[in-house]
């Protein structure tokens, strides 16, 4: 198996999203015979990755009847009625430089039945989120059933993780990845380590790649409706519907907050505890608490210096996502709301359709990387992967 350039990227979205520039890359459109229709396929970076997506990519996005007629609809109804698949997680708490404590679920009984070079698959789910979200859980279990070993890392606060200093996690905020990729890949010093982030949790993971980037110690990642550009994002969530999501996931910060406030009481300087407690947006919560914390001089600055998009360029590792790179690969699908995607064959209560491309991907990364974590450089990969593998030069 032919080892996998660095910086090949490749990305997947749902249409209502904005579409990014895809810098540098001559876009061609790929054939039927390559994908299905109800499908777009673009990018530079297609044939690296299509040999392991063939077999999903050519049956058609088939979104599950009513309930994909709207993207808000798709979206709620994921949320609150997706199955949450029943795991036994054994949790083990880890205290960071600063005082900090982090959670990671790890499936229980894995570490007697997996071998100790089994690839391992950390997943960063989105604000607020922890491993009790359902498409966490069914991420975690596609991927455990094919003998990966799986860890959901819990932020601050989130999936009930122990806030043991007045300091939450944040966008910007990378000390936390660093030291659970660190503690993971000690622990596991055998096996390959792989990411998969939803939403902030995607934002982070992408920052994180971007600021390793050749010294990144992941062999692979997988970047889930990824905001990309904070300030847009924040934009958004003042129109129309999402005002909703804007208002829950506020409700679910003050929620978390609450339980923890002895910790921040007699701030003084810049903070507003009052308003991050009583917060009526994420951008309340974020004036008030988050971008103080983290030393920005407002929420805007906190924003948009802690965007993801500004992180892409210098990705080096293999990455499925949604971003502008020369080396890129467009997935559109017709619908799919956010985190939703109820279609496919578990549709509509069972796993997302994008759970068995996200392991597809991860597979033939795993299939082709070497256990020393080296890649090859962009020109030497293509040389010795083009007798099986065609490239498009972008």
């Amino acid at each position: 198996m032919a080892k996998l350039s660095l910086g090949s990227t490749f990305s997947i979205f749902h249409s209502r999203h904005i579409r990014p520039p895809l810098a540098g890359c001559h876009v061609t459109k790929m054939t039927v015979a390559d994908h299905h229709p109800s499908l777009e396929v673009v990018g530079g970076a297609r044939d690296r990755f299509l040999p392991s997506l063939h077999t999903n990519l050519r049956l058609p996005y088939n979104p599950f009847p009513l309930i994909a007629w709207n993207r808000h609809v798709e979206t709620i109804f994921a949320s609150f009625f997706r199955s949450i698949p029943q795991v036994r997680l054994r949790r083990e708490c880890l205290r960071v430089k600063d005082g900090g404590s982090v959670a990671l679920d790890w499936v229980s009984g894995d570490h007697r039945r997996l071998p100790p070079d089994s690839p391992v698959l950390i997943l960063l789910p989105g604000l607020t989120g922890g491993s009790q979200d359902s498409f966490v859980r069914h991420m975690l279990t596609k991927a455990n059933g094919k003998g990966w070993r799986v860890v959901v890392f819990n932020s601050r606060g989130c999936g009930e993780s122990p806030v043991t200093t007045p300091q939450f996690y944040s966008a910007s905020f990378l000390g936390d990845t660093y030291e659970v990729v660190k503690h993971v890949g000690a622990r596991y010093p055998e096996a390959n380590l792989y990411a998969v982030g939803w939403s902030l949790g995607a934002n982070i993971l992408v920052r994180y790649l971007g600021k390793e980037s050749h010294a990144c110690p992941l062999s692979g990642a997988v970047s889930l409706c990824n905001p990309f550009n904070l300030v847009i994002a924040d934009e958004d969530f003042h129109k129309g519907f999402n005002n909703v999501y804007d208002k829950a996931l506020a409700r679910a910060l003050c929620k978390i907050f609450k339980k923890h406030a002895l910790l921040f009481e007699d701030m003084g300087g810049e903070f507003n505890i009052p308003l991050a407690a009583n917060a009526k947006s994420i951008r309340d919560f974020d004036e008030g608490l988050t971008r103080v914390s983290f030393g920005f001089k407002s929420v805007d600055d906190y924003y948009s210096n802690s965007s993801s998009c500004d992180s892409i360029k210098h990705v080096k590792r293999p990455l499925l996502c949604i971003q502008e790179n020369p080396n890129c690969m467009l997935i559109v699908t017709p619908k799919g709301g956010h985190l939703g995607w109820v279609a496919g064959a578990e549709a509509p209560l069972g796993a997302p359709w994008t759970d068995p491309v996200v392991m597809d991907f991860l597979e033939y990364l795993e299939r082709g990387a070497s256990k020393t974590g080296k890649f090859l450089g962009d020109s030497e990969a293509v040389q010795r992967s083009s007798g099986e593998l065609h490239h498009i030069e972008v």
